[in-house]
This record gives structure tokens, sequence and C-alpha cells, in this order.
């Protein structure tokens, strides 16, 4: 309380990599889920009006909210990546099912396993040695609709503790809703993999993370 009124906290959630599967979160990325593949830009804010307006007032100005702003062309892809985020999620859910049956089959550590339930698109495998992870990434790369002539390497990325490698020939960067996979360099040496907009693009870049593994095996 301050002079007779109430303060009200509000706090924000932030999912950046947000992978929405169940339900919808309260903030998130258009390039990832709920763009459906589409969108190249864009972000979205659930929550109750008043948290809203906030967001709107601190983006643009008190007052005037989210009545006006830049859409930078965007509107049709954002629709239309809207449409298509049922059908593009369940896609990548195949995707992470089938990965894990087959990592799992080859004897890695996964989870989730192939027959559970799942609440995201996020499937870890446990390499268990740092030029399996390696390999892991470069196959899937290697099968990318974009720069799929491009060698992945781990690097120290800012932000991370430890040196990562990446993965993801993607139409937008950091869409993760596009086949990708990275992994930090450090024990269990797990990669997690993601996305995949078609089943059957996606089920090509698994068998070449297959075939990578099973190189490296030799």
């Amino acid at each position: 309380m301050k002079n007779g009124e109430s303060w009200v906290k509000y706090i924000i959630a932030s999912y950046c990599r947000s992978h929405i599967h169940i339900k919808c979160d309260p903030y998130g990325s258009l390039i990832k889920n709920p763009g459906g593949g589409m969108a190249d830009i864009g972000g979205y804010i659930v929550g109750t009006q008043v948290a809203v307006d906030l967001c709107g007032y601190r983006l643009t100005s008190p007052g005037v909210g989210l009545e006006v702003g830049a859409s930078l062309g965007q509107n049709r892809n954002l629709i239309k990546g809207l449409f298509y985020a049922p059908h593009t999620v369940a896609q990548a859910m195949k995707t992470a099912h089938l990965a894990a049956y087959m990592f799992g089959e080859m004897g890695y550590r996964v989870n989730p396993a192939w027959d559970v339930r799942r609440s995201d698109i996020v499937q870890a495998v446990d390499c268990d040695a740092p030029e399996k992870l390696v390999a892991f990434c470069r196959g899937i790369q290697s099968a990318s609709p974009i720069d799929a002539h491009v060698t992945p390497y781990p690097w120290e990325m800012p932000g991370y503790a430890d040196p990562v490698i990446m993965a993801a020939g993607a139409f937008v960067g950091g869409a993760s809703i596009e086949l990708s996979a990275d992994g930090p360099m450090r024990e269990p040496y797990i990669a997690y993999l993601q996305g995949g907009l078609t089943y059957e693009s996606a089920k090509i870049g698994i068998m070449h993370a297959v075939s990578k593994l099973m190189e490296e095996g030799k």
C-alpha cells in the first residue's frame, strides 16, 4: 500500500523457446509452434485485459497501446501460421516419437520414451560421448533444406557455460518448429532434437542422424 492505493504486481513468464502443445503459454514467439512455420517474426501475449494493456503501453506509449504498431507486412503470414499451427505441431510430434523409437532401439537413452504422452516437441537423446553428439547434429544438418552443405562445429556461444553445437538448416533463423538439434559439449552429451515442418522431411533428417551415429560407432 502507498498513499492508500494498492500496488498490483504482475509476473511475466517468458517462453522464448516455447513449444506449446497442450495449452497456451502466457508469452511466446511466433517463429516457434504458434507460427506454424509461416511467420518470419512476431510474438504473442496472453493474460488479463489489464495486463495485456500494460504490455501494449510499454511497447508503444501510454494511452496508445496496441491500437498502433508496425506489422512489417507480416499480418498474412501470422494468420496463415496460426491456421497451419495445429497440423505443423502434429508433424513435429510425430517426428519426436519416431526419433525416440529409432534412437531408443539403437541403445541410446531417450527422454521422453516413444510411447508416452508428451507436453512439448523436444526430444532428448543421450549420446554419451562428444564425438557422437557432434555426429548426431551433423546428420540433422546434412538433411536440412537450407545449408545442408554446412558442417556444424562446437563453439563457445555467448550466454552458455560450455561450448555448444547446433544444427539448424531452417528457413527462418531460430525457428525451432523447423527441424533442429543442439546440445552442450559436456557429460552426458545430450542432443536436443525438436521440430519438423513435415514428417516426411524430418524423417529423412532422423535417418541421416542414424547413419552418422552408425558411422561413428564403427
